[in-house]
């Protein structure tokens, strides 16, 4: 069974150059060079490669804050009648969102003062846009019932709230995909198997009941994105018991990822989902720079393997994984697993 996966030229337009990083403007990893090694090896892999249509605004804003989507919309050419030449990077936060303090110094500063992870450049707006359009492409096939559909979204989303950006993104794909399949499906859970934490879809449904989010997560008191994701963060309200959060402390094995992993698989299955939406990182890898864990290629076919047998349509929505050694070939072993694991189960 073939897999096919999502993807549009322009999401490599967003530019960032550096960003601040424990006090030291660093070059930015969250570059376009990611997409372009996955997408070349979709291609070396005979996996269909297929551009998404255009599906507007409006299911962003399902979402976002209007405000927010249209801001996104002119503000670097805003910036630039203001500040010609000079870097978009905010200065100026409002107060603290829902979560905690770290413990530690990196963490309390970001709560107090801001994240610059999120540079604006002259191509930002569409690359999100289209990002976006790639991730309710990969939902729209999905509700067509296609068994399984790859979205190849650059920038990332999963740390994006519904009205601010976060960490390198800044609208959150993996919800949007969500937020479509509830058209067909009345329950859909998210499984984020991204080194950090889900924060942006968490906050999205902590209040809601009809989708059950799951993060498998480096523990946030010591990793970015700090603020979200601790085991006691249940949901709150209506969406009391469908969040789930699955913290792993740096330096964990394969071993012990995949058994926190498999507690994610139950309670997706306890839950009920109809439908679900995969927010897939490859910086668990032990030789992604931003990964304190280390996973290994086995350990992702294993993921693979897990997530077919669970027996649900599924959108596989593309977060981290940046450019160390085995990113490409983490995402073959992984989406050949699935091939091959959906292979099996149409026999």
């Amino acid at each position: 069974m073939s897999i096919k996966a999502i993807f549009d030229e322009r999401q490599l337009l967003h530019a960032p150059e550096h960003y601040f990083r424990r006090g030291v403007n660093i070059p930015h990893p969250e570059q376009a060079e990611r997409a372009i090694l996955i997408r070349d090896m979709l291609v070396r892999n005979a996996f269909p490669v297929e551009k998404p249509r255009d599906f507007g605004d409006a299911p962003i804003k399902a979402v976002h804050d209007p405000d927010y989507v249209d801001f996104w919309k002119d503000a670097y050419e805003r910036w630039q009648k203001e500040a010609p030449g000079q870097a978009m990077v905010p200065n100026c936060h409002p107060g603290p969102r829902r979560g905690r303090p770290s413990s530690t110094i990196f963490g309390q500063l970001g709560w107090w003062t801001t994240d610059t992870s999120f540079p604006i450049t002259e191509g930002t707006w569409q690359a999100i846009y289209w990002s976006a359009q790639t991730a309710l492409e990969t939902a729209e096939r999905v509700k067509a019932g296609s068994r399984m559909v790859y979205g190849l979204c650059r920038p990332p989303g999963h740390h994006a709230l519904s009205n601010a950006s976060n960490g390198f993104c800044a609208f959150n794909n993996a919800a949007i995909a969500a937020q479509s399949l509830r058209g067909r499906f009345g329950k859909v859970a998210v499984l984020d198997i991204d080194t950090h934490t889900g924060n942006g879809t968490l906050d999205i449904f902590y209040e809601r009941s009809d989708v059950f989010v799951c993060s498998l997560h480096t523990d946030p008191d010591l990793y970015p994105t700090y603020y979200l994701g601790y085991p006691d963060e249940r949901g709150e309200g209506e969406g009391e018991g469908a969040t789930l959060n699955l913290c792993l402390k740096p330096g964990s094995d394969t071993e012990t990822i995949l058994g926190r992993f498999q507690e994610g698989l139950a309670a997706i299955r306890a839950f009920g989902a109809e439908a679900i939406v995969i927010s897939l990182g490859f910086d668990m890898a032990a030789d992604d720079p931003l990964s304190e864990v280390k996973l290994t290629g086995d350990g992702f076919a294993a993921m693979a393997r897990g997530i077919v047998g669970l027996g649900l349509p599924t959108a596989l929505i593309q977060e981290g994984g940046y450019l160390g050694p085995s990113l490409a070939n983490n995402a073959e072993i992984f989406l050949t697993a699935c091939r091959e694991a959906l292979a099996k189960e149409a026999a």
